[in-house]
């Protein structure tokens, strides 16, 4: 194949496609209630590495600080809390809800070990972690 070739352009759509249908999976279709104490839903997340540290960025829109956990279990960072329904008026009907509420839990397994939690931020709907890698 050449540098031009489609064929690269339609397979690299083809495995975005893949990856985003199984994000929306474990989203939308893992077992659990609003109410129960079981995550139901796992945020996205993007990962960038430095040479001194490690930066995740979680998409948590509408979900308030004090509702949110953040914990460093060996070698993994676990981003767990829950996102709350709008207060809405007992009378309401909800036509449609695309968005996940109640418990959710992310655990990211990092290759390096000796981590720490430098920086954390909650902002634009945006988690932002800043982990310092310690030798």
């Amino acid at each position: 194949m050449t540098a031009h070739d489609p064929r690269d352009w339609m397979w690299n759509e083809a495995c975005a496609l893949m990856e985003r249908a199984a994000r929306m999976h474990r989203q939308f279709f893992q077992p659990g209630l609003h109410s129960a104490p079981t995550p139901g839903w796992e945020p996205p997340i993007d990962i960038f590495e430095t040479a001194r540290t490690v930066e995740i960025i979680a998409a948590l829109p509408g979900v308030a600080p004090q509702d949110l956990e953040v914990e460093l279990d060996g070698g993994d960072v676990v981003i767990s809390g829950l996102r709350r329904l709008p207060a809405l008026p007992r009378e309401t009907a909800i036509h449609h809800l695309e968005i996940p509420y109640g418990r959710f839990e992310r655990r990211i397994r990092l290759s390096m070990a000796k981590l720490e939690l430098a920086h954390s931020e909650l902002a634009s709907g945006c988690l932002t972690l800043r982990l310092a890698k310690r030798s």
